[in-house]
């Protein structure tokens, strides 16, 4: 969000799960996934070790929004903007919101697209088994 070149391959939480979740300041369910897990996130970190990275896909019209919309909500996440759909190109999102759950390994093991509220607890749940290297059901 500095304006700089971020490699995304560099992404890791030193062999801990990571969350990556792709969203925009004008989509309204995603502002509420991130404001739902953030009132969990100490407590998942605290448990299971888990990184959530937000990965904004506003565009070059509405991408110096993010900064302030971020800082202004307080979330605690690692924030990053794809203003050129890179990344959501790499791992095919169509629509935020959408979610990836990342195991240690840096390997895609559950997805999730849309949120309804309580879609967090089935994430927080994914997180638990994944940690525990318990097998996830099929993504969403």
């Amino acid at each position: 969000m500095k304006g700089e070149t971020f490699n995304t391959g560099k992404l890791s939480n030193n062999g801990k799960l990571m969350v990556i979740d792709f969203w925009a300041t004008w989509c309204k369910p995603c502002v509420e996934e991130l404001n739902a897990i953030n009132e969990n996130y100490a407590a998942w970190q605290k448990e299971t070790g888990v990184k959530v990275v937000a990965i904004s896909v506003d565009d070059a019209r509405t991408m110096t929004r993010v900064a302030p919309f971020v800082s202004g909500r307080g979330w605690l996440y690692e924030s990053y903007i794809d203003p050129n759909g890179d990344f959501q190109r790499a791992l095919d999102v169509n629509m935020p919101p959408h979610t990836f759950l990342v195991n240690g390994k840096g390997e895609v093991v559950w997805q999730h697209v849309g949120y309804a509220p309580g879609n967090e607890d089935e994430l927080y749940e994914m997180i638990k088994k994944v940690a525990k290297n318990d097998s996830v059901p099929a993504s969403k």
